[in-house]
């Protein structure tokens, strides 16, 4: 068996070996030859399943070593894989409303669903019942070898969804001992914003000042047992991982501690407050003449109205800034080598995850247009003598009305999110002959997930109990009228007969049946090179269904606080493949590689992807290389499927108020009437959320992408190597909305019936007051991207005194990101490069991360230093930010250290962001939440970590 690895060895190294190729004497001995064969086992690279023994391929790869990993100090590894400029933030647990509660990756920021995540190079499935994306808390990130980040495309290798590129994550599966992991951390920041604490002093809003003391507290621990049996044929791996972290509200920063408004002038909020906010109308002739309007609230120092002077409710405090979690994970990993030929191994995985997404209370949000009769008992005198006078109307007539009423009797909402992920893999592998060997495997994954909903209003019971004309509320059946029209007439007893709760479930599965051949073509072999063709021929058979259960609640949208139904979604795709790689010596210095997919969708038929590629290595310290893909995402079930329902988008209606950015005109053209224009009749958004109808398409079909990258990879001289590499990434067919905001707009600017006859606004001219008007904005395959950048990696060691230090930075230059709505007009395409607004996150041209780490007998420590590029502000509407020019340039710094107090304790300990760098903070048009942009800055100032780790 020895001899036969060995060999092969020396086959893998002659024809596909570069700088790092080892070569072997004859007469070595056999421990020499059992450490040279492991060693060329150990260099595999993502991207290919041929085996490779030079660190650097054709195509790109980061990648992130176990020991950065635990220096870092986090246990969360979407906190680990963000810190890479490659990657953008996505899921984290600083998204709170809406958040799926998964942790999802975004590979330079073209999606989630278009970054192909990998364990041991095998796909994860979906994360939850609201994510078609893998979720990476179910992966132990104390069992991380390293992690493998493909930057060019991999679809023909793995099939779809690596448009942007590949993360796989690399276990310690041959891992033998015990180890133990116990760890700690929390946050600290320092409350000294005198702008913000500024604006909530005019508004007399309380905000903590001075530190925070350690907060946002993190505690886990690890074990790992591992070692071999049955006379060494035979290595087995188990692991158990708990990890829980304390909720952070907003209220415990003073920059999150009120919502600003969209210019960053003030303190904003809502207008459902606890006073209740109205906006009505009167009926004249059967119908709400919608040019005449009372817009305000309750007086404070009586009984009547007064009208809207600005009064906003702060929801911010008790926001989720940092959601809570409890996670528990255990899993295994077996192999077995019963002889050369028959090698089976199993892995297996389980995670329950449960998080908590709470925001603020609910409240009536506008939702409906109640007809209310004069007569009502819950209007007083002085009331309805205002309304009948500001209306001039009498006893018999009637009056619409639109209610905001915030439930602060009732407390806050708050969604449960609980997920339990399974994953078991079964296969063989071995050697055929010499020359080729086989790997057959079955993955059979699920996850299971549940979306409690709780302490949400229900819309039904709300026109029964503020007396509206047609319902009827007995109070000799219990039934209570909610008073809002009386100040803090509103009981807790009124407000829980109005409380809800809504339920999803669901159930995600992926089944998987690989196999694939790999070897040698000893009759395909070019004169001039030193080895004969490689190639690798293999077959996938893809399973996975998705099933989402939504009870009547949420079916019908019953709960105010969603913003629209959120129906059951069920579906199933079913993928037949075949693939083939080749790689193909032409000179000791020249490989060319090729790839190719045939793919076979239940949904959208058959297509092919491709890589070809070539590396060329010069003076054996130079290394070119360069390829080309063709990769194709076929659209996921909840693309396809979802039901078509209103919810809602955040931006700005540029018609409404009482000073338009458009003209009469152009507001004309997007439904508006000129009675309506320019009066205030139409009032903003106090939140920024206006109404949209989004939902699947069963029309879809697959985005294609062709992706070009060239670099070089260059060792120089001893200890200093560096990477450079350019891609090129340009995608046609994109499965996107064309975006609520840029309907509107270019309706305005254009009158364009494509983007006009989206909109509908409500009979008062309102696109967010009641469901009445909203803006269709539906998936399609109309729109393209166009990514460029440069990757740059360098590593310098040196030895410094009695240690040594090595240095190492990690670089994105972001050359071109066009987003292309509508492919076929070039009028609405924009570039996001170094650019934040309401369609581009934040987006640097320039973000790297540079590390300097000593290490000398037991010690270790490393400094690392975080840099973000300034971004320019495209809009008009955070005029904070438009006079600043944008973001400016962040610099964060982390420094980390190890001691070992013997060869089975080791301490691990640091801070990051050690300078309490605060985020950048946006108005309500920008922000994820808690006015920042939610996990890709740091968001909660410094962090503290500290750790234990026991190997024995």
């Amino acid at each position: 068996m020895l001899n036969n690895k060995l060999a092969k060895a020396v086959r893998l190294a002659i024809a596909f070996g570069g700088a790092s190729t080892a070569v072997f004497a004859a007469n070595a001995n056999a421990a020499e030859e059992q450490q040279a064969a492991e060693q060329v086992e150990r260099i595999e690279v993502t991207g290919s399943r041929i085996k490779r023994t030079d660190m650097e391929g054709a195509s790109p790869v980061t990648v992130m070593s176990a020991e950065e990993i635990k220096l870092s100090g986090y246990s969360r590894v979407e906190d680990i894989l963000n810190q890479l400029p490659q990657i953008e933030a996505a899921e984290t647990s600083f998204l709170s409303n809406g958040a799926s509660g998964t942790a999802t990756l975004d590979l330079r920021g073209l999606g989630s669903n278009r970054t192909l995540v990998l364990v041991n190079g095998r796909r994860l499935q979906a994360g939850s019942i609201t994510s078609q994306s893998p979720d990476v808390n179910q992966i132990p990130a104390s069992l991380i070898k390293r992690v493998e980040v493909l930057t060019g495309g991999a679809a023909a290798v793995y099939g779809a969804d690596a448009v942007a590129g590949v993360v796989n994550f690399i276990m310690n599966d041959d891992f033998e001992g015990l180890q133990m992991n116990f760890g700690a951390s929390g946050y600290q920041h320092n409350n000294d914003n005198k702008y913000i604490q500024g604006l909530m002093d005019d508004k007399g809003f309380d905000y903590p000042s001075g530190s925070s003391g350690i907060d946002g507290r993190s505690y886990s621990i690890d074990l790992a047992i591992g070692g071999a049996f049955d006379g060494d044929k035979g290595n087995a791996v188990a692991y158990a991982v708990w990890r829980r972290n304390d909720e952070l509200l907003q209220g415990s920063r003073d920059y999150s501690s009120c919502a600003l408004n969209r210019t960053q002038s003030a303190c904003g909020g809502s207008a459902n407050t606890p006073n209740p906010h109205f906006d009505m109308y009167p009926i004249v002739d059967g119908s709400p003449d919608y040019s005449q309007n009372f817009w305000g609230y309750l007086n404070p120092n009586g009984n009547g109205f007064i009208e809207d002077d600005g009064y906003r409710y702060n929801y911010a405090p008790v926001n989720h800034f940092m959601r809570p979690n409890e996670r528990f994970s255990f899993g295994t990993f077996v192999n077995y080598e019963i002889n050369d030929n028959f090698r089976p191994y199993l892995e297996a995985s389980f995670m329950h995850n449960r998080t908590a997404g709470q925001i603020a209370e609910s409240g009536t949000f506008f939702n409906e247009e109640f007809v209310l009769d004069y007569n009502n008992p819950l209007l007083s005198d002085v009331q309805k003598q205002q309304l009948q006078t500001w209306f001039n109307q009498g006893d018999d007539d009637q009056f619409v009305a639109y209610i905001g009423k915030r439930n602060v009797e009732g407390g806050p909402r708050a969604n449960n999110l609980e997920h339990s992920s399974y994953r078991i893999i079964t296969g063989l592998e071995g050697e055929i002959n010499d020359l080729w060997s086989y790997d057959v495997s079955y993955n059979y994954s699920a996850t299971s997930s549940s979306s409690v909903y709780i302490n949400d209003l229900l819309a039904p019971k709300i026109g029964p109990r503020v007396g509206a004309v047609g319902t009827e509320c007995v109070e000799a059946d219990g039934c209570l009228y909610y008073n809002v029209f009386e100040l803090n007439g509103v009981t807790p007893e009124q407000a829980a007969q109005l409380a809800g709760v809504g339920i999803q479930t669901g159930l995600v599965t992926q089944q998987i049946l690989n196999g694939y051949v790999s070897g040698e073509i000893e009759q395909l072999h070019i004169p001039s090179a030193p080895a004969p063709v490689a190639a690798v021929f293999g077959f996938e058979r893809r399973e996975q269904t998705y099933e989402r259960i939504s009870d009547t609640v949420y079916e019908e949208g019953q709960l105010l606080g969603q913003g629209g139904p959120s129906a059951s979604l069920a579906g199933d795709i079913e993928v037949t493949e075949f693939f083939s790689e080749f790689q193909v010596p032409v000179l000791d210095e020249l490989n060319m590689n090729a790839a190719f997919r045939w793919s076979d969708y239940s949904t959208s038929g058959s297509d092919t992807t491709f890589t070809v590629g070539a590396d060329y290595t010069l003076a054996d310290a130079y290394k070119f290389r360069a390829s080309f893909a063709k990769a194709i995402r076929a659209p996921n079930v909840g693309e396809l499927f979802s039901a078509q329902n209103i919810g809602l988008w955040t931006g700005d209606d540029p018609c409404a108020g009482t000073d338009p950015s458009y003209s009469l005109e152009q507001c004309q053209r997007t439904g508006m009437t000129a009675a309506q224009y320019g009066t205030g009749a139409v009032s903003k958004s106090p939140a920024g959320q206006y109404n949209q109808v989004a939902g699947g398409n069963p029309n879809l079909k697959p985005e294609e992408a062709d992706t070009i990258t060239f670099g070089l990879v260059a060792n120089p001289f001893d200890n200093f190597n560096f990477t450079i590499d350019y891609f090129d990434i340009q995608m046609e067919n994109v499965i996107a909305s064309v975006g609520a905001e840029r309907i509107l707009n270019n309706c305005a600017t254009t009158g364009d019936a494509f983007f006009c006859d989206n909109i509908k606004r409500s009979a008062s001219g309102s696109l967010w007051l009641g469901q009445e008007g909203y803006i269709s904005n539906l998936s399609d395959n109309i729109g393209g991207r166009h990514w460029r950048g440069v990757d740059l990696t360098a590593n310098y060691s040196m030895d410094l005194g009695e240690g040594t230090l090595d240095l190492g930075i990690n670089g994105y230059y972001n050359i071109k990101k066009l987003v292309q709505p509508v492919l076929a007009d070039s009028s609405l395409d924009y570039d996001c490069t170094g650019t934040i607004s309401t369609d581009c996150f934040t987006t640097p041209k320039w973000r790297h991360t540079f590390q300097a780490d000593y290490s000398m007998n037991d010690w270790r420590v490393t400094a690392k230093w975080r840099f973000y590029g300034e971004v320019d502000y495209d809009g008009t509407a955070d005029t904070k930010l438009a006079e600043a020019g944008g973001v400016d340039s962040y610099n964060f710094f982390d420094v980390s250290g190890s001691y070992s107090i013997n060869e089975h304790v080791t301490v691990i300990g640091g801070v990051n962001n050690i300078l309490d760098e605060e985020p950048p903070m946006v108005g309500n048009s920008l922000s994820t939440n808690a006015n920042t942009i939610s996990g890709f800055y740091d968001s909660l100032g410094r962090f503290i970590h500290l750790s234990v780790n026991m190997t024995f």
